[in-house]
């Protein structure tokens, strides 16, 4: 996916040029003529950063960079799909649940702090989804997010930590 701002990079080239017209009629700058111009290129030189950088992160992922090295998914067909999504499927529950609850676990180490601040983070993830949704996500999805959370948990319990909160 592209980031396309090709709209608003025209816009910030329209507003510079016009600046640069009218301050070519005067025949001195004001420090607000200098500030006004300073910001509008400011925000051209961000914007422009902006895009090259979206750009480059959206190119980044790959179902691969997972683990799936499988038909691409759009060429599957419905069986096949289903198999996939299935108890011993690639984006079935077990698996994606080790995907991620691993995810955290590894990137935490034995820092309960970061596995907690892990686990919170993908609660926010799953809210946001479910916002996006509409609604509640699937069953496979809540389910996914209680066997993830329930390694985090166990690993947590195993640190001699506690999930629950008991200083609030």
């Amino acid at each position: 996916m592209k980031v396309d701002n090709s709209y608003i990079s025209q816009t910030y080239e329209s507003i510079s040029l016009s600046f640069n017209k009218r301050a070519e009629e005067k025949d001195s700058y004001g420090a607000k003529d200098i500030s006004t111009y300073y910001l509008i290129e400011y925000q051209k030189l961000t914007m422009q950063e902006t895009q090259k950088e979206a750009g480059k992160q959206s190119d980044i992922f790959t179902l691969a960079d997972i683990g799936y090295n499988g038909k691409p998914i759009g060429d599957l067909t419905q069986d096949e799909a289903k198999k996939l999504v299935g108890d011993d499927g690639f984006f079935g529950i077990k698996a994606t649940s080790q995907r991620i609850g691993n995810f955290v676990i590894n990137g935490a180490g034995d820092s309960i702090e970061m596995l907690k601040a892990g686990r919170d983070g993908i609660i926010t993830g799953f809210n946001e989804a479910q916002k996006i949704w509409g609604g509640d996500l699937p069953d496979i999805s809540q389910e996914t997010l209680k066997k993830a959370l329930d390694m985090i948990d166990k690993r947590i319990n195993e640190l001699g930590g506690n999930v629950i909160d008991t200083q609030a």
